[in-house]
């Protein structure tokens, strides 16, 4: 009996000197701590989390009859966020490729705050979702082994994959590298730089994807564009990046990790190059659609002009494509893009433009008309607008959690202390 416990002891006393579990109690104390101003951030979203989490007690109670969706628009504020977040968790390959493909020094202290990015929007991608169908319980059937996953005939279940398997690289990979530079130790290629490249492609993958998913619904003509996959990631590329500028400058002023104008110089540039693209693919769809005028054009009529006195989108879009206007000519000018208050007042434009277009710009009307020509509008309630702002609150606070942690580790400040022998 006293060797058993002997034994027991030394595997305890191992246990407690682990440099995991002291990688992980060191983090779980830097996200612990902070100052006013930290904490008040983190109270706050908190409390919207709450809020989400009982209207969606409600949703849950009551059923989706409390959301504005029905039969004839059968997706509405939730896949629309859904879809954005899945292009802004994408576009994280545009710091992963440089830093570890191009060598490009620049990126190295920003690339595990994009990683940090696509993580939260994933998160957040899969909790849209899982609110969307109703509730969890409703998910069974989609779990290979489980329920029929009807794979690989369905794109849902192809979506299902590829938003799986890139929370799983955005997870490993940079838990790796950081946990090597907690240990003072240089990540070996031969284990991350194989998992980078598959993430690199997977990116891509994850948003062609959710855009085929769409693209392939043959009753829906307003989404039957080959333009749908390429806009889908040019828009990401736009969106993202644009968002990672806004909080790169963030973490530049009120954190010590030393992000260069550099780095943010050249997002700049992706932003720029992504923005004009999507003005180009924009101008493409509405020649098409108004050019000649069909009937399947009508959801693009209702989107832009109204149909039928109908015209509930139509103010949403043109805010929209305004912002966008605005925006890309500001980042098309060197001397503004290059000033901090004009490039950041672009970014925020950019951001908030794309997220009207993805979501009440290209979901919402691809079900109005209905097939049978009857124009059913869509409005949000309380519910849905409650419940998307405790998810994004979500997003927010894993984002704030991950970097929390990440920035002392990648600026040297907490390295692993190995504790002394026991006695």
């Amino acid at each position: 009996m006293a060797t058993l416990t002997q034994t027991l002891n030394d595997q305890l006393t191992r246990l407690r000197q682990s440099p995991l579990k002291q990688f992980f109690l060191d983090g779980l104390r830097e996200v612990t701590s902070g100052g006013v101003r930290y904490h008040v951030w983190m109270a706050s979203l908190t409390l919207v989390m709450c809020l989400g989490a009982f209207a969606y007690s409600v949703q849950l109670r009551e059923g989706l009859v409390v959301t504005g969706m029905h039969d004839h628009v059968s997706w509405g504020l939730y896949i629309s966020n859904f879809t954005f977040l899945v292009g802004m968790a994408a576009a994280a390959v545009i710091l992963v490729m440089p830093t570890y493909v191009l060598k490009d020094t620049d990126f190295a202290k920003a690339v595990l705050v994009g990683e940090a990015m696509a993580v939260s929007a994933l998160i957040m991608a899969i909790s849209f979702v899982v609110v969307d169908v109703g509730g969890p319980a409703r998910l069974w059937h989609l779990i290979p082994g489980i329920g029929v996953f009807n794979w690989p005939s369905s794109m849902l279940a192809w979506d299902i994959l590829v938003l799986n398997g890139y929370l799983a690289l955005n997870l490993v990979i940079p838990f790796y590298i950081l946990y090597s530079h907690y240990r003072g130790r240089k990540p070996l290629k031969k284990y991350y730089l194989p998992a980078i490249f598959l993430s690199i492609l997977w990116a891509v993958s994850v948003h062609l994807v959710t855009a085929f998913l769409y693209a392939g619904l043959p009753a829906r003509p307003f989404w039957n564009t080959a333009l749908m996959g390429p806009r889908f990631l040019a828009t990401a590329f736009t969106a993202g990046p644009a968002l990672m500028i806004l909080v790169l400058a963030v973490l530049r002023k009120y954190t010590d990790i030393d992000i260069r104008w550099a780095t943010i110089d050249k997002l700049s540039l992706v932003v720029t190059v992504a923005a004009q693209v999507c003005l180009v693919m924009l101008g493409s769809e509405l020649f098409v659609e108004f050019y000649r005028e069909t009937h399947h054009g009508q959801s693009a009529m209702y989107l832009y002009f109204g149909l039928n006195g109908k015209n509930a989108l139509t103010p949403w879009i043109w805010t929209s494509i305004t912002m966008s206007l605005i925006a890309t000519a500001i980042v098309s000018v060197h001397r503004l893009r290059r000033t901090p208050k004009w490039l950041y007042s672009a970014c925020g434009l950019l951001f908030v433009g794309i997220l009207i277009e993805k979501g009440l710009g290209t979901i919402i009307p691809g079900f109005i008309p209905e097939p049978w020509g009857r124009i059913e509008e869509y409005v949000p309630t309380w519910v849905e607008l409650t419940v998307s702002a405790g998810i994004w609150a979500l997003g927010a606070f894993v984002f704030t959690v991950l970097a929390k942690a990440a920035i002392p580790i990648e600026t040297g400040r907490l390295r692993c202390v190995d504790p002394p022998a026991a006695e």
